[in-house]
């Protein structure tokens, strides 16, 4: 590890050294500050010569967007002066990135390429400044606005689980949590348009709080994350970004509407931006609400459905200095808790009702939307402050938020407005990056980041004590090209402070001074210090072939449940208590990668090997006689405890489209996650929770244009997705099943609907997911484990079944 460190050490100094003797500029005389030339430029075919109009130009790092007319070109007027990234794509023709500078005033001349394949990716995520995707040595996807439109999902990760290396574990319909080659919860960051979002992450039953109908794309990082954003990264970060700004002088919106048949699921949004002399806006409104879904074995899951109802957007300023915007996200959710519980003769479920009586659920449920008890309510606000600032040769960002996390269950049938559990949880952040000016070709980004936060327990129940957290670190990053080689790295030091708040509990559960009752959470403090550190590069053998490596160290501090919870932990039918001098979490990852890109064929292989030393997990405490430690209430009592961990494996991506049916796609991956803890008995050497194999293939037509009729962008999709069978589980205190393997067959069509002047009136999307109704468990569903319906012998509550998905998207344009 101290090699790692030194390694990426030098590589830092080496960037600084560089910079320091490079011979001084010649002075020049005084002048007055530049006035900003427009930036523009002609895209056209490269085979034919025609002009592309619609195609999109964007600079990531300066947040402005332009998209050509109908001659091909475009024209940005408010750009700072300096080198930036631009990216130039257009449907089916393979994507551009240059770096600009802007201060010129010369015209450009891109010519693009037809292709199959999508290549010249720009990611913002996990590296300091926009990269392209292919230069940077950390694995790295990105799910964009197509691959979102086609997809018939019910939540924000839903929509990208298909992606290899990336799973999810759900509670039913509207609760899912990312997984990254198998790890999840703490270990994984969720950001909101670069800001991470803090919510009660530590619990199963805690979906991430981000509209699916905001999302524009998603960048997810495969390994730690770190650097940038401190604790918390170790198994990766997954950003989730919103729709471009618009171009200047115009106004323009969307309307979109999208049903889906299994538990008769609507959703709306309507969005409005626009861009006047740099004064920028963007707002979106949307609205889910869904009833219970259904199977071929349990039929309908009684109060699996759920509401929302959310808003976002920004406004702010696009100058020749930079930008400044004011952001907000408001989301709300309320959904049902499913428990699975059965009539033992028949196998409906049952409820209690609002006399404390059992009784049977008939025909579709309570109240065809309604929702029952027990059942969530969260409410997520978000109000932010982004700034970029160009000074010369020098940028500035600065990111502020605030944000306020209100999450509360109601169990009690007797008095459903009860609260439960009710968590208040705030949280003000920032982010502060300096980047200094490339010299000799390195680019050096330094800055620090950390968050403030305060948990209150606002219910009747108390599972975690209230607390108080202090984070900051302090990083640099630096890169630069040798020619086909491109190198990276950086280092970061982190420091996070908790502060638990003692709790005591009289007879009536009531809480009382300390010293007057029963002691619940004892107070406590902890410190948690790490440094982090990435190293990596990537290799163009030809224009084909390239290979990349990068080796990291994460870190993750426990969570407050991890150290300090007390009670019945929902979800996982443990009583858990929380251990206060648990060590933070370290991994050392390795990464390697070979890709290969040709007209008709895609090739990329990925591979990690993860060591994580003081990995935390859930110990059984056993009683004297070596049989389950019980609580009162006859829950098996946990610990949690540390040990040593490792997790290896990788994905395949395979991409046929064969000349000369180019239109024709045929989309292979397969992903693979081995995960074991060191010296540990049979029964308890897997690590738990760990993804199956998976499968998946995809037979896909796409046609630009469809003759003289007015269908543009047509496609047809069909994939199979298969999950093998895992039984490598942690099969110790009946804490993990076995799952036996399934295939599931989806499909999918849909065209943009265009008037003589093709203008885009309409798309409409068609898909069916689960077409032929197969009955299953996916290892990661928590309904796995709710209770046996003795009617039919099967244990828990199956995964959702065939759904038929319609989805429109109305473009509106503004004078």
């Amino acid at each position: 590890m101290s090699r790692f460190l030194f390694s990426a050490g030098v590589l830092l100094i080496a960037g600084n050294t560089l910079a320091q003797t490079t011979p001084a500029t010649p002075s020049r005389p005084a002048r007055a500050a530049p006035v900003a030339l427009p930036v523009t430029g002609h895209i056209t075919d490269a085979a034919t010569g025609e002009d592309l109009a619609g195609a999109t130009i964007v600079f990531p790092d300066l947040r402005q967007a332009s998209t050509t007319d109908a001659e091909g070109r475009f024209r940005f007027v408010n750009l700072p002066n300096g080198r930036f990234l631009m990216q130039v794509r257009f449907l089916g023709y393979t994507t551009v990135v240059r770096t600009v500078d802007t201060s010129t005033g010369q015209p450009l001349e891109l010519a693009l390429a037809p292709a199959a394949t999508e290549i010249g990716q720009v990611i913002v995520t996990g590296v300091s400044a926009s990269t392209e995707m292919r230069r940077s040595p950390i694995p790295t996807s990105v799910v964009d606005q197509t691959r979102l439109r086609q997809a018939a999902a019910t939540n924000a990760v839903d929509a990208i689980a298909h992606t290899p290396g990336l799973n999810q574990i759900t509670t039913g319909a509207a609760i899912s949590k990312p997984i990254i080659r198998g790890l999840g919860a703490n270990r994984v960051i969720t950001l909101n348009n670069g800001a991470k979002q803090e919510g009660q992450q530590w619990g199963d039953e805690h979906g991430i709080e981000i509209d699916e109908y905001s999302i524009d794309r998603a960048e997810i990082i495969k390994g730690p994350g770190s650097l940038l954003y401190g604790s918390d990264g170790l198994a990766g970060v997954i950003n989730f970004l919103p729709a471009e700004p618009v171009e200047d002088g115009r106004i323009i919106g969307s309307v979109a509407a999208n049903y889906q048949t299994n538990n008769y699921q609507q959703g709306y949004s309507v969005m409005n931006a626009g861009n006047l002399n740099g004064f920028n806006w963007q707002v979106r409104g949307s609205g889910k609400v869904a009833a219970d879904y259904r199977n071929r074995y349990d039929g309908r899951v009684y109060n699996s459905g759920f509401r929302e109802l959310n808003g976002s957007g920004y406004v702010g300023v696009n100058k020749s200095w930079g930008y400044t915007h004011l952001t907000f996200n408001s989301f709300n959710q309320n959904l049902g808790l499913i428990e699975g519980e059965r009539d033992s003769v028949s196998g409906s479920f049952v409820r209690t009702n609002s006399f404390g009586d059992e009784e049977l659920v008939r025909g579709r449920g309570f109240s065809g939307y309604g929702l029952d008890v027990p059942r969530q309510q969260i409410n997520h606000l978000r109000l932010g402050l982004d700034n970029n600032f160009v000074l010369g040769q020098h940028r500035l960002t600065l990111n502020v938020g605030w944000q306020q996390n209100l999450r509360r269950e109601f169990g009690n049938p007797l008095d459903s407005d009860e609260n439960s559990l009710f968590f208040q949880l705030r949280t003000v952040d920032y982010a502060l990056r300096w980047f200094l000016p490339e010299i000799n070709g390195w680019h050096t980004t330094a800055g620090v980041s950390g968050m403030q936060q305060q948990n209150q327990n606002k219910g009747v129940e108390f599972l975690i004590p209230a607390y108080r957290l202090l984070d900051g670190g302090v990083f640099a990053v630096t890169k630069k090209s040798f020619g086909k080689l491109d190198l990276s790295g950086g280092l970061r030091y982190d420091i996070r402070h908790i502060k638990a708040d003692a709790l005591s509990l009289d007879a009536d559960e009531q809480p009382v001074p300390a010293g007057f009752g029963e002691e619940k959470f004892a107070g406590f403090r902890s410190t948690f210090r790490s440094a982090s550190g990435s190293i990596g590069g990537t290799y163009n053998i030809s224009e084909k072939w390239l290979v990349k490596a990068n080796m990291a160290r994460g870190f993750r501090a426990p969570n407050i449940a991890e150290l300090g919870s007390n009670g019945v932990h929902e979800g996982t039918t443990r009583y858990e208590l929380g251990e206060p001098d648990l060590k933070p979490e370290t991994s050392f990852q390795l990464d390697g990668g070979v890709a290969f890109t040709s007209e008709h064929v895609g090739l990329t292989v990925d591979v990690f090997r993860n060591r994580i030393s003081n990995y935390i997990f859930p110990r059984r405490i056993a009683a004297a006689d070596g049989s389950d430690s019980l609580s009162a209430d006859g829950d098996r009592v946990f610990r949690y405890g540390q040990g040593d961990a490792r997790l290896a494996g990788g994905e395949i991506s395979l991409d046929l489209h064969p000349h000369p049916l180019d239109w024709l796609h045929f989309e292979n991956s397969f992903s693979m996650v081995r995960a074991i803890e060191f010296d540990q008995p049979e029964g308890q050497q897997y690590l738990p929770f760990i993804p199956a194999d998976r499968l998946q293939s995809e037979l896909r037509v796409n046609f630009r244009k469809v003759g003289r009729s007015r269908l543009h962008n047509l496609y047809a999709r069909a994939t199979l997705e298969h999950n093998f069978a895992q039984n490598r589980i942690f099969s110790a205190f009946d804490t993990e099943t076995s799952t036996p393997a399934y295939t599931l067959v989806n499909a999918g069509v849909g065209t943009d609907i265009v008037s003589r002047s093709e203008k885009t009136l309409f798309s409409l999307y068609l898909a069916a997911n689960n077409l032929f109704d197969v009955g299953y468990q996916n290892h990661l569903s928590r309904l796995k484990y709710t209770a046996v319906n003795y009617a039919t012998g099967r244990v828990g509550v199956f995964n959702m079944g065939r759904s038929l998905s319609v989805k429109l998207v109305v473009p509106l344009s503004f004078k």
